[in-house]
């Protein structure tokens, strides 16, 4: 049966949407599906500082810090900058410092001079490590094992002056709990198998690590200061290259943090991270919106052919071997970081999760404000 000018058109513009999904599934997010997993190393080689920022966290710090402070690494300190709390949070770490003599408390108090949200207090809790390589989390994160900090040490090549390593969400009851945790999947797909690639681009400050005369050297957060997100991801961003990045995703070196359980905290969550990845370098945002605009035209271009009847099932047959080959990449994925549980969900979470990128980018236009705690 022969095309008209349009269907072609469609069904070209399908098939090459295919085929960009194709290499993303294939030959970008694969790798890091097939990749070796290192064993947890057996002992500690050189010393660490951990640094945990806090703000108004009584009850996550009561609940995880101890887990943080009893990790099975023989030389360690663990930095809570507690900045500016008001809900007994400075009364507890004073009381876990009397417990734990390699607990080191920062104050940042009212009125400080230059405070400008999270960074500043990371600033201050990397300016009191003694050590120098430093390993980051939050106070509502709770190691995998007591081996966590063995994983996410100085590796053993000394030229590694970034460590990339991976925090998913606790499974809670609901869709919106599927949802951020199938988000935070792909984020993390992208981004750990983008650094298998060469070309590491983010991390997240739930779990990741890097060396303090990597921070001074690179002027800290000063290109970045006055935005209020970022002190992760822009500056892995701006840092991180082919030589000097590594990743880390044993299961017992993942770092499972609490999720949002409103709608609206989780919109200002993704709010903060949109506002930090506009000012990514120039090749990692193409790539990034590439992903989501060709996503969202293969759904598109598949909607319209199917009111031509000529194309009806070369459409449809284009749209079943992509979720065929999307269902035999990402299960296996959702398996190796700890959320084997939503693989019979994919195709519907897959779908779900693009109609949520393209509603919060839209959103993220028009709604300017943004904050830390």
């Amino acid at each position: 049966m022969e095309l008209t000018l349009i269907e072609s058109c469609l069904l070209g513009a399908l098939i090459f949407c295919f085929l960009i999904q194709l290499y993303f599934s294939l030959f970008v997010h694969l790798k890091l599906a097939l990749v070796k997993v290192d064993p947890i190393p057996e002992t500690g080689r050189k010393p660490l500082s951990v640094v945990i920022c806090a703000r108004n966290e009584v009850n996550n710090l009561t609940e995880y810090l101890p887990s943080v402070l009893e990790q099975n690494y023989p030389d360690y300190e663990v930095i809570v900058v507690n900045d500016r709390s008001w809900d007994g949070t400075r009364e507890l770490l004073e009381t876990f410092e009397k417990q734990y003599k390699h607990l080191k408390v920062v104050h940042v108090n009212e009125g400080e001079k230059f405070i400008a949200g999270k960074k500043f207090a990371v600033t201050m809790g990397i300016k009191a490590a003694t050590n120098e390589w430093l390993v980051f989390t939050d106070a509502d994160c709770l190691p995998a094992s007591q081996d966590w900090l063995l994983s996410m040490q100085q590796p053993e090549n000394e030229h590694v002056d970034i460590l990339l390593g991976y925090s998913p969400y606790i499974k809670k009851r609901g869709i919106l709990n599927a949802l951020i945790r199938f988000e935070t999947f792909f984020t993390a797909v992208n981004y750990l198998s983008f650094a298998l690639k060469g070309m590491p681009y983010m991390g997240v400050g739930r779990n990741m690590a890097y060396k303090k005369s990597l921070f001074f050297k690179k002027k800290g957060f000063a290109a970045h200061m006055h935005i209020p997100s970022g002190d992760d991801d822009l500056f892995v961003n701006a840092h991180a290259t082919r030589s000097n990045t590594a990743i880390s995703i044993n299961k017992d070196a993942h770092v499972w943090s609490e999720p949002n359980t409103s709608f609206g905290a989780y919109l200002r969550q993704k709010k903060r991270h949109f506002g930090a990845g506009k000012m990514y370098k120039g090749k990692h945002k193409f790539i990034l919106s590439s992903q989501i605009i060709i996503q969202f035209l293969f759904y598109a271009f598949f909607v319209a052919l199917l009111f031509f009847k000529a194309t009806l099932y070369i459409s449809l047959g284009v749209f079943v071997l992509s979720i065929i080959i999307r269902c035999f990449v990402y299960p296996r994925l959702l398996k190796r970081l700890s959320y084997g549980n939503l693989s019979i969900w994919f195709p519907v979470l897959d779908i779900l999760l693009f109609i949520f990128l393209v509603f919060n980018g839209i959103l993220s236009i028009f709604v300017k404000k943004v904050q830390w705690k």
